[in-house]
């Protein structure tokens, strides 16, 4: 049995190292650059599946280089793909990530083949990821998509974990199925409309609904749909790159939740898992 579907986008990342991001009109020295199969969907998929979770993956590449690294990499991962599409007539996701000297990063994102999956279809095409005991989405695909996806998955028991990223309104009915929602401080703010982290808590919290609030070396407020709200610590490391660490933290949770965790000691084990890969190179 599948214990964690992924609904979501899959992009072929160019990383550049470079001091730090060029400014307007400049043109900046980097000192290396390499590929990196990534998209939020595609990272948090490898990383559920790391973390000892039966995982499969709904998405869709385009029919060429970049989609077979796409591919492969889930493969690798022991990520079931039956239910990864091609688009003959789109190219694969892509980005360009600059990683700064600091370990903090910017990107580029093209979606290409990403846009084009066919919601209507994929609640019968993609059948299998339903069964699920939880669906991992974020926002990088059509909501249309998304809350199909959703509708399809939460009719069979599965627990929807949304995370919020990158931002973007939402409608309600789509939010109505979410159990656990994720956001960062930027997703927190424009959602909630509140700077002020504890109040965007409150306000994106709601009786049917986990909210996860990751801060970075901040660590992370949880608030639980009973209304209980707990802080938990970053783990204390040697930054080496934040670039992926959101969706290794989603990944890990929807692993340990699927695993029967509640959400607390999830959170507290993804905020572990978060921690150490920021403090490990990555590569490829």
């Amino acid at each position: 049995m599948i214990e964690v579907a992924v609904v979501g986008s899959l992009h072929l990342d160019i990383m550049v190292a470079a001091p730090r991001l060029p400014g307007r009109d400049e043109t900046l020295v980097g000192s290396s650059w390499h590929y990196k199969c990534g998209g939020k969907g595609g990272n948090q998929a490898v990383a559920a599946a790391r973390f000892g979770a039966r995982t499969a993956f709904g998405g869709q590449t385009g029919q060429d280089d970049f989609g077979e690294r796409l591919r492969a990499n889930l493969v690798a991962a022991n990520v079931d793909i039956a239910c990864v599409g091609i688009d003959a007539t789109q190219g694969s996701g892509m980005s360009v990530a600059i990683s700064e000297d600091s370990g903090e990063y910017g990107a580029v994102v093209v979606s290409g083949a990403n846009l084009s999956i066919d919601a209507a279809a994929i609640v019968s095409a993609w059948s299998p990821l339903w069964d699920a005991k939880v669906l991992l989405l974020q926002n990088e695909i059509p909501e249309p998509v998304s809350l199909a996806a959703a509708k399809a998955a939460k009719a069979k028991g599965a627990r929807i974990v949304l995370n919020a990223a990158p931002a973007r309104k939402m409608s309600p009915q789509f939010l109505a199925f979410v159990d656990v929602l994720v956001v960062n401080r930027v997703e927190a703010a424009m959602l909630s409309g509140e700077d002020d982290m504890a109040k965007a808590l409150t306000a994106l919290h709601s009786p049917s609904r986990d909210v996860v609030l990751t801060r970075g070396g901040d660590g992370l407020m949880l608030m639980t749909r009973d209304g209980r709200w707990t802080d938990i610590p970053a783990l204390p490391v040697t930054l080496i790159s934040s670039h992926g660490a959101g969706d290794c933290f989603c990944g890990a949770l929807a692993a340990c939740l699927a695993a029967g965790d509640g959400i607390e000691g999830a959170c507290h084990f993804a905020t572990a898992a978060a921690g150490r890969f920021v403090s490990t190179a990555q590569v490829g």
